[in-house]
């Protein structure tokens, strides 16, 4: 069997404004290349009728899947639908089903169904409907056997999803996803495994791995390297009989060589992973932040079952908030300032004693872009984490942009709580 040929067109003028972040591009690509499935091309166009037609009408000379996202809501911009279905000369049919739905979200909510709404009810003839129980507007998926845009009489898919994440993502992964590894399955097995690691860098990542895992990268496995502020990911990618077996020799080999740095697999974020270690493990987590501004408490109470084991968390930015909140020393600050490792014990002691939380994270340092000094530059950081018995100290240097800043440092205090939970012993972050 050939190989699928699979392309992908987002439509948004926001997108071309460089206002909205195409995530749709990089999350559908990852989803497909982890089963074993490639994008050979991807395109985003603005939101008219021309851009839209020429771009599907193009993908399916060349494409067996062509995938839209956008363009499927009741606004006068949202006009995936009726162009593509002109395109096809499909003509357009009210749904009573989706109709009936789309009255009943409303009703939920206690709030008149617009007029427009009802715009999301009309359906392609032929076409299936992809449920969305996240948002109004359903995907749709048209089948199109053989493929006038070809003349070889091989079949192609056209898929439309809608824009929002929360509503394309699961219908993807429930609807469409499914629909093409059974309508094209892979040729030969395909195995991919992602490692998520932290408090490495990237060339040092493959400084360590790449040569021990030459042996299995010259018998077919494809090594692959993703760096993103505080992260590294290692992918792990085989194809044919043995594949699984041949994922797991690797990742026995970089689990040996890196495992102290790897804090989760594929989909795993490390707020998640600390959340889940700190509920087996029936502890409780309090923060006192300074340069991180709230983040860190963001990250954690954005997981689900936070509760059961955050109890709290100080915004202490100015010195003020850090004597009357958290009770640090006036005579701390004075000698030591509010960046300074005296400064973050007493911050994580205050605001572990006063919640009474079985740990405690406190951060401090230097944004930037001012404020930094000889011995105390613009990324410098300060990082404590409390226990009953012992206060653990990390000083690393985050000479980024805010933003960056923020983040790294709030990674770097999670995988101070992961560490700390897994081995007691963090010295190496």
């Amino acid at each position: 069997m050939a190989a699928v040929i699979i392309e992908l067109i987002t439509t948004g003028s926001e997108l071309m404004l460089g206002r909205v972040l195409n995530s749709h591009q990089q999350w559908i690509c990852r989803q497909l290349a982890d089963a074993g499935y490639s994008v050979q091309r991807q395109v985003a166009v603005p939101d008219t009728a021309s851009a839209i037609q020429q771009a599907v009408a193009e993908a399916l000379t060349r494409a067996d899947w062509v995938i839209t996202t956008g363009g499927l809501g009741p606004t006068s911009d949202d006009l995936t639908r009726e162009w593509i279905a002109r395109l096809l000369g499909r003509p357009l049919r009210e749904d009573a089903v989706i109709l009936a739905e789309l009255a009943a979200f409303f009703a939920r909510r206690n709030r008149p169904m617009p007029p427009r709404t009802a715009l999301q009810a009309l359906v392609p003839e032929g076409a299936a409907v992809l449920p969305n129980p996240n948002g109004t507007a359903p995907g749709l998926f048209v089948a199109l056997e053989p493929n006038p845009f070809r003349n070889d009489n091989r079949p192609a898919w056209l898929v439309m999803l809608p824009g929002p994440p929360r509503e394309l993502r699961p219908m993807f992964a429930d609807h469409v996803l499914p629909r093409l590894k059974g309508l094209c399955p892979l040729p030969v097995p395909c195995a991919c495994r992602t490692l998520r690691t932290v408090g490495i860098g990237e060339s040092q990542v493959e400084q360590l791995i790449d040569e021990p895992l030459r042996g299995l990268i010259e018998t077919g496995l494809e090594l692959g390297y993703c760096a993103r502020p505080g992260e590294v990911d290692v992918r792990l990618l085989a194809r044919g009989t043995g594949a699984e077996r041949m994922i797991a020799q690797a990742e026995q080999c970089v689990r040996g060589l890196i495992g102290e740095h790897i804090f989760g697999q594929d989909d795993a974020e490390l707020d998640r992973v600390v959340v889940s270690l700190l509920r087996e493990r029936n502890r409780t987590l309090a923060v006192a932040e300074s340069c991180t501004g709230g983040l860190i408490a963001h990250r954690v109470t954005n997981v689900p079952g936070a509760s059961a084991v955050f109890l709290g968390g100080f915004v202490a930015y100015s010195n003020a908030a850090k004597l009357n909140l958290l009770g640090v020393q006036a005579a701390t600050l004075e000698r030591h300032g509010a960046v300074s490792e005296a400064t973050a014990r007493e911050m994580a002691a205050g605001a572990r004693s006063r919640l009474g939380a079985d740990y405690a994270l406190a951060v401090t340092g230097i944004a930037g872009p001012g404020g930094g000094t000889a011995e105390k530059p613009v990324g410098t950081v300060f990082i404590a984490l409390a226990a009953a018995e012992h206060t653990w100290i990390l000083r690393p240097k985050n000479p980024f942009d805010r933003a960056t800043f923020k983040f790294v440092t709030s990674q770097q205090a999670l995988e101070l709580v992961r560490r700390t939970l897994v081995t007691e012993n963090p010295q190496s972050i």
